[in-house]
């Protein structure tokens, strides 16, 4: 049992000190959250950063006269923790809950649910880290997996935070899937290990994804 215990922080390391980060998140990394991962592909969004994306490439967007944002999600369930209590999680899916609703607005009236002529915004929150300065660039751990740091020896140094999104877009009528994005990005820097995450730690970057996923929308409608 200890053994087993154990595993789990012992991979986390060995990814903190070996290989290089990629600008996408790993297949191995898909929290399972979206119904299809198969057909997504290397694409940019519209302010240039590196997503993996599927658009349906018969969806006739011009079709959906308002959108529908359901609360976001924290998938797979975290268990709170030191470095990130319940507090930061909540405050996260509630800013990108915000953050969404009022950038689609600009685009399109929101909705209050599922319907004809309803474009519905599925989003989640995957994937959340901490990674000490100077060892490695950042990489996206899996929700149920937060990295307070790799050791107590470089925990004086600062540390890189990164947050992952999986998004799922789908035609209220009859709820077919019409697009899908997963992607991850950089929030605020830490002083040290035992600084606590905070939800303002990644309003910028929220910010960032709910822009480009009206400016994707409005790209198409064009």
């Amino acid at each position: 049992m200890r053994f087993k215990a154990l595993a789990v922080p012992l991979c986390v390391l060995s990814l903190a000190l070996s290989g290089c980060a990629s600008k996408y998140v790993d297949p191995e990394q898909y929290s399972g959250f979206l119904g299809d991962y198969s057909v997504l592909k290397e694409e940019k969004s519209p302010s240039g950063a590196a997503v993996m994306r599927w658009i349906d490439p018969k969806v006739d967007v011009s079709k959906f006269t308002s959108v529908y944002v359901e609360p976001s999600q924290l998938f797979p369930k975290p268990q709170p923790s030191a470095k990130i209590p319940q507090k930061t999680l909540n405050g996260i899916t509630q800013y990108y809950d915000q953050t969404l609703k009022n950038a689609f607005s600009s685009a399109l009236p929101l909705a209050s649910g599922p319907g004809p002529g309803v474009l519905v915004v599925r989003p989640a929150i995957t994937a959340a880290s901490a990674k000490t300065k100077g060892l490695r660039p950042y990489e996206v751990i899996p929700i149920a997996l937060v990295a307070a740091g790799v050791s107590a020896a470089t925990g004086i140094r600062d540390q890189d935070t990164s947050l992952a999104t999986e998004a799922a877009f789908l035609d209220g009528s009859d709820n077919k899937l019409v697009a899908e994005v997963v992607r991850k990005g950089a929030g605020a820097d830490l002083d040290n290990s035992a600084q606590v995450l905070e939800a303002n730690d990644f309003k910028a970057v929220l910010d960032v994804w709910a822009r480009d996923m009206v400016k994707s929308y409005e790209q198409l409608k064009k």
